[in-house]
Order: C-alpha cells, then sequence, then structure tokens
C-alpha cells in the first residue's frame, strides 16, 4: 500500500486529515502529516520528512502532495522525492487527498495520476452544473 504524506504550511495538513476523517468516517493509518511552520528550520524539517516517508513506506512507496508548489513546504517535498520510490504533487487540496487515500492500493504512478486528476476534476465553477464529474473524481473505489 503506498503511504501518503502531507506538507504544508502550518495547521493545513492537519485541517485536510480532519476533513478525511469528516468524509470517510477515519482516517487511514497510511497517511501523515509534515506541518512546516514560518520559525522552522527547512533542513530539521527536511530530517522529519525523511524519518515519516521511511514509516510510511511499506515496500510500494510514498506520494508526497505538497500545498504550493515554490514555496518551503514544496520545497522540502522536492528534496524527499529524489529518494527513490517517493513522487510527489503539488497543489494539493481535498479532493485530490480524498482520490488519493481511497486508492493507496493502486502502484505510486497510478496514483500520481488519480490525485493530479482528482484535483483538477473539482476545479470548477459552481454556476456549471458538474456535480457528476466531482463526484465521480473523490468517490472510494477501494
Amino acid at each position: 500500500m503506498v503511504g501518503v504524506l502531507l506538507v504544508t504550511h502550518n495547521g493545513l495538513g492537519d485541517s485536510l486529515v480532519d476533513c478525511v476523517r469528516h468524509v470517510l468516517g477515519s482516517a487511514p493509518d497510511n497517511l501523515k502529516v509534515l506541518s512546516v511552520l514560518a520559525e522552522d528550520e527547512p533542513e530539521q524539517k527536511e530530517r522529519e520528512g525523511r524519518a515519516l516517508v521511511a514509516s510510511l513506506d511499506t515496500g510500494d512507496g510514498v506520494l508526497l502532495l505538497a500545498d504550493m508548489f515554490g514555496a518551503t513546504p514544496c520545497n522540502i517535498g522536492r528534496r524527499l522525492c529524489q529518494q527513490p520510490n517517493v513522487a510527489g504533487v503539488a497543489g494539493v487540496n481535498l479532493p485530490m487527498l480524498l482520490r488519493t487515500v481511497c486508492n493507496c492500493g493502486k502502484s505510486l504512478d497510478e496514483l500520481v495520476q488519480m490525485a493530479l486528476d482528482g484535483g483538477r476534476e473539482c476545479i470548477v465553477s459552481m454556476n456549471v452544473a458538474l456535480e457528476e464529474s466531482c463526484n465521480a473524481a473523490t468517490r472510494c473505489t477501494d
């Protein structure tokens, strides 16, 4: 099973995990958070991230989801992605995360694509009736 690591500013990752609990009833054991605060030292957070990756990787790899490309959490995540069996996607949102945690039995490459698709498919104008597309994007299939 692929592990999932959220690397985010402040408490955003914890809030996303709370939302997963709300939607699914519980958060999976293979989901962890690395929160990065303004006063944190990036090198220390990278060491913490490496330990989290090691704890999450049961042999199928780890998908790292960061909040914003180019920001400190993502830069830390990009360094973590240099390890074998670690892939990353920036721009995490709740539909992306739900699709990811509901399909952790897929391969790491498949999960990267599902995260990208799930995130994009639910960015829609609320004035346009695309509800079915977004519901399909976040539906658990495992």
